[in-house]
């Protein structure tokens, strides 16, 4: 029983010890954190006071506010990576879209150009044969009043 006794008091002494070698190193850093004016400004405010008073409660807050921000961090990161995918998706569908209008009109205009030859040519086709035939068409006999208003020798009517 003594033997536990002076086993359980030399590890109550270690760690005191331990805490007073941890207690030494955090309070440099401590007080470099109280400086800043900032976390001064905060600590001398009424949360600041309360949160000091109640340390388990400045614990919680620190651990949710820590913990919390994992999630948000997560949610923002995917949102921005949404938002520029969507962009890009954006960007890709309308390159695509405008690719599809401009083959879609190229290949209209070259249909009409191609159309516009075409009945061209056959209109072309019909003046040139109904020209030859013609050419080779026997004319009509001219009427009584174009012969006489052709022939030089005949003499004018009485206009009196």
């Amino acid at each position: 029983m003594k033997m536990q006794r002076s086993s359980i008091s030399s590890s109550s002494i270690k760690r005191e010890t331990d805490f007073q070698q941890l207690w030494a190193r955090w309070t440099p850093l401590l007080n470099r954190l109280h400086d800043i004016p900032k976390v001064t400004e905060v600590m001398n405010s009424r949360v600041g006071r309360y949160l000091s008073s109640h340390p388990f409660l400045a614990l919680a807050a620190v651990l949710f506010g820590t913990m919390a921000a994992v999630p948000v961090g997560l949610f923002l990161t995917f949102a921005l990576v949404t938002i520029i995918m969507s962009a890009v998706g954006f960007v890709f569908c309308e390159v695509f879209l405008l690719f599809v209008a401009g083959l879609t009109l190229l290949t209209l205009l070259s249909g009409l150009a191609l159309f516009s030859i075409l009945v061209s040519l056959i209109v072309n086709g019909f003046y040139l044969i109904i020209f030859n035939v013609l050419k080779y068409y026997p004319l009509a006999k001219p009427s009584k009043f174009q012969e006489e208003s052709d022939s030089p020798t005949s003499e004018p009517k009485d206009l009196q």
